[in-house]
């Protein structure tokens, strides 16, 4: 199971940018645009509303 490609559903509308997730309590964190805080890590901004885990495509083996 963790060898398969997880996508993420905010919404409805799949995510390609989030850097965390919480199923339970309803929120992601994505990145905000270009911006970068003064470690070098990009800001994120939390987004509260429904989100759905997926598994994509078939299993990787190599």
């Amino acid at each position: 199971m963790l060898a398969r490609d997880i996508g993420i559903r905010f919404k409805g509308v799949e995510k390609t940018n989030v850097e965390e997730y919480c199923v339970s309590e309803g929120w992601v964190k994505v990145a905000a645009g270009a911006a970068k805080d003064r470690f070098g890590r990009p800001m994120t901004i939390t987004l509260k509303g429904p989100v759905e885990p997926y598994v994509r495509g078939e299993t990787k083996e190599g």
